[in-house]
């Protein structure tokens, strides 16, 4: 059976059937190295998959249940070749910072809860993709995504250290409560339960460093357990497990739909989502650049939406992609998505002979592969490029950073959120606007912004760079008063118009009242290398019929044959300048002449 093109497919139809794309890509080299980047996924998703579940407050089964269907449908409908889905830890600590203050994690209560946001998230997912809305996370700053997994990583160590002192804490302590406790009650830490931590994470760390192509976490993780299985038959200590987990498939789900559950999710729903989209959207990118594919961020929303919906059905909690899991099965030589479906399928199949031996996993062990985990998350040498570079930047990761700490995780991501966006507004709200003129230092006299270049003392050029919407109108009013009151002599203006690459409607009112402005004051406003598409955003608003289409120029030389014609000649006759060529018409003297054809924005 010969499966359709997805080229044939009407436009509609095609976000429903993505794998057509790249299914022909596939033969019996790709299944072989698929199967073989599977397998290694699914090994490490083993322990990453308990220790996510810790960290998201769910029972442990749950973050194997969130790497197996989710991860098979979110590489059937996702555009990406390597993107591997399922829990992770950004999403889980989110999600425990949502629901924890609704139920008692680990609950029943706390588990209907989770699946009623996965599929409330998976709905906004869907939704925003088919919406064509995969852009929006090109405005989330990467500086946001770096200080949310900073202070996430912390918090991560912060809510372990009760499982690697076995000290007693009361739950929902904060982040400096939980620390202040820790160290004012060194003496009651339970040396056992500490030196199992301790050896899991030196171990973890040896292993990763010294043996990289060693699985560290499975290798420290059985360290662990062998050690606190010795100190149990040496000195008879019993350390608490995390305990047998079912062998058996994803048992069937259904979320609560009810106005209590509903209510309880509610406020973390959003950032939930923007971090989930914007961890699989960036990761999926990475990967993409170094493969050579294109990445269809709108069909990714949607790849991703589905494999929520989905898992919210199959017993798993919110996931999306996955950094860790994504990068073995790129390094492992995955070739197409199916290595991500097998991950999710050899998951399934493992999970039904490991799963038992979770009984003799302590929980001090996998305390100390958190501590590891959060380690990693810190990128240091992103964190300090950012201070090097970037003021603006650094204060939004630090905001984010602080936020993280110290509010909730759902109110950082919106704080980090809005401040990208208010960086970004507040650049592009203020387009580039410079004054040129014919360089006298330069052979050709091209045209430069130099201080010293001389200026016509009618006509005055400057270039626009940027886009003209209403959010730029008063920079750009600014900029031209602030020229007009150094030369108020020049009521002509001339931009140079090929950097402006959009207009909207505030923006074309304001060039047409800026246009009447210059007119009734004898002068004139006019436009070289105006895009087509800027044209018609200007005949559309209406005004372009106001600024006059014999106001528009295709080249400079053009413009300046034609501008100098209405100029003021009992002027241009005193002017000894003559910047252009065009000026020995109307004035007298040996003075230079600058050909206007060899003048170049």
């Amino acid at each position: 059976m010969t499966l359709p093109r997805i080229e044939s497919l009407p436009l509609w139809i095609r976000p429903f059937f993505p794998f057509l794309s790249w299914f022909p890509r596939v033969n019996r080299g790709t299944v072989k190295a698929d199967a073989m980047a599977g397998l290694t996924g699914a090994l490490v998703a083993l322990p990453q998959g308990v220790a996510f579940a810790t960290i998201a407050g769910m029972p442990p089964e749950y973050g194997l249940y969130a790497g197996m269907i989710p991860a098979v449908i979110a590489a059937l409908f996702g555009s990406s070749w390597h993107l591997v889905s399922g829990p992770t830890t950004a999403a889980s600590i989110v999600l425990f910072s949502v629901l924890s203050p609704h139920a008692e994690p680990g609950t029943a209560q706390y588990v209907s809860l989770a699946l009623t946001m996965t599929f409330l998230v998976g709905l906004i997912q869907v939704t925003m993709g088919f919406a064509k809305l995969g852009t929006l996370v090109n405005f989330i700053s990467h500086s946001v995504v770096t200080g949310f997994t900073a202070g996430a990583a912390i918090l991560i160590a912060t809510n372990q250290v009760k499982h690697f002192t076995g000290l007693s804490m009361p739950r929902g302590l904060s982040f400096t409560d939980t620390w202040s406790m820790a160290i004012t009650h060194l003496a009651d830490i339970q040396s056992g339960v500490f030196l199992v931590g301790l050896f899991t994470l030196l171990l973890g760390i040896a292993v990763k460093r010294w043996l990289p192509k060693w699985p560290y976490m499975i290798v420290a993780m059985l360290a662990g357990s062998l050690l606190a299985a010795a100190l149990t038959a040496w000195k008879g200590i019993t350390l608490p497990t995390v305990g047998a987990l079912p062998a058996v498939l994803p048992p069937l789900s259904a979320p609560a739909f009810d106005a209590e559950s509903i209510r309880a999710v509610a406020s973390g729903v959003v950032a939930v989502t923007l971090l989930a989209l914007t961890e699989a959207v960036s990761i999926a990118r990475a990967l993409a650049a170094r493969s050579g594919q294109h990445v269809d961020g709108n069909q990714e929303f949607v790849g991703q939406g589905l494999s929520n919906l989905f898992g919210s059905f199959f017993s798993g909690y919110v996931a999306t992609g996955s950094f860790n899991r994504s990068g073995v099965n790129y390094a492992a030589g995955a070739k197409t998505p199916i290595a991500a479906m097998l991950a999710g399928i050899f998951l399934l199949v493992l999970v039904l002979f490991v799963a038992p031996w979770a009984q003799f996993l302590p929980n001090a062990a996998m305390a100390g592969i958190l501590f590891l985990v959060a380690w990693g998350l810190i990128d240091f040498k992103e964190i300090f490029h950012v201070f090097k570079t970037s003021r603006a930047e650094t204060t939004i990761l630090l905001s984010t950073f602080a936020s993280t700490l110290f509010l909730t995780l759902e109110e950082a991501i919106i704080i980090g959120v809005l401040l990208s966006l208010s960086l970004y507004l507040s650049r592009t709200s203020k387009p580039d606007v410079r004054v040129r003129a014919p360089d006298p230092n330069s052979p050709k006299h091209k045209f430069t912004d130099a201080a010293n270049a001389t200026e016509c003392p009618q006509l005055r050029f400057i270039r626009i760079d940027g886009s003209l919407f209403f959010g730029a109108t008063s920079h750009i009013r600014e900029a031209l008063a602030a020229q007009d009151q150094a030369n108020p002599e020049q009521k002509h203006v001339a931009v140079v118009a090929h950097g402006i690459n959009f207009l909207d409607l505030a923006g074309a009112h304001y060039l047409a009242e800026e246009a009447e402005r210059r007119h009734a004051l004898g002068g004139g406003l006019y436009f070289i290398r105006v895009k087509d598409t800027v044209q018609e955003q200007m005949a559309e608003s209406g005004a372009l019929k106001i600024i006059g289409g014999n106001n528009l120029f295709d080249s400079k030389t053009e413009a300046i044959e034609e501008i100098c014609r209405r100029l003021d000649h009992s002027v241009c006759a005193t002017c000894k300048a003559r910047i252009f060529r065009e000026c020995g018409a109307v004035s007298v003297g040996p003075a230079p002449v600058i050909g206007a054809e060899m003048a170049h924005a």
